[in-house]
């Protein structure tokens, strides 16, 4: 059992930065694939960023390839998201996961989700 706890959302201008953190419990937390997703109002949940268990590879959207970086750090059980010139289309909860299976870019592939934390940018 793995528990998410995600932290540091909040109100930025456009062109601002934001990083997130997603602590984990459970001591199995370096075996997972971990990965962000976004969901806005009225639209799906959306793949984001995603990491390998080793942290050797990582994934990124198209949307935010460039401007987002995906780290985590398996000694402190946390994943990190930093989102660099924020714009107006990245106002969304933002939620992290955790898989068994290894990294995708699916939903349906992780077996473990954060609460959420809301990212709002101001144009």
């Amino acid at each position: 059992q793995v528990q998410l706890v995600e932290s540091g959302g909040g109100l930025v201008q456009a062109g601002g930065s934001l990083r997130l953190s997603c602590a984990a419990s459970g001591r199995t937390f370096s075996t997972y694939a971990l990965g962000w997703f976004r969901q806005a109002p009225g639209k799906e949940r959306e793949f984001v960023a995603a990491i390998r268990s080793s942290g050797g590879s990582t994934y990124y959207s198209n949307s935010v390839k460039g401007r987002f970086t995906i780290s985590r750090d398996n000694a402190k059980n946390t994943v990190y998201l930093q989102m660099n010139s924020l714009n107006a289309e990245d106002t969304a909860v933002y939620y992290c996961a955790a898989g068994a299976s290894g990294v995708t870019s699916r939903s349906g592939g992780y077996d473990y989700w954060g609460q959420g934390t809301q990212v709002t940018v101001s144009s």
